[in-house]
């Protein structure tokens, strides 16, 4: 069974280690030492709490209704317009995600650098990369 740093697990989880030891010290995700004395994280209790907090609401915000579960917030750090078409793209945590869509969709939309977006993703096709 794969184990994870606090360090490794803040990047997959997109916050700091601090953060990580935080939740840890609050007993809201499981940890062990190692014989260094390092805190590790089960794979699978990491895998656990990062579903925990896919399902975690905004402060006050709702879920939209919709069939894209594959949600991404993030900002929007560059677009790109053309005459029909534009690209988009949002830094959400460790992940650049690129969007082509219509310029009148941007325009519809009011989309800016710097503004907090969500990318949503449905796709048929997903390939994984073992890492």
């Amino acid at each position: 069974m794969r184990s994870y740093t606090t360090q490794q697990a803040a990047r997959l989880l997109g916050v700091s280690p601090d953060t990580v030891r935080r939740w840890a010290d609050a007993e809201r995700i499981p940890t062990r030492r190692d014989d260094s004395g390092r805190r590790l994280i089960d794979g699978p209790d990491l895998a656990a709490y990062a579903v925990t907090l896919a399902h975690q609401t905004d402060e006050g915000g709702e879920e939209p209704y919709t069939s894209a579960r594959n949600a991404f917030p993030g900002i929007i750090t560059a677009v790109k317009l053309g005459d029909v078409a534009a690209q988009v793209e949002i830094q959400a945590g460790p992940h650049r995600l690129v969007s082509l869509l219509t310029r009148e969709a941007v325009e519809e939309l009011g989309l800016e650098v710097g503004m907090e977006a969500v990318a949503r993703v449905k796709s048929t096709n997903v390939h994984i990369d073992r890492v």
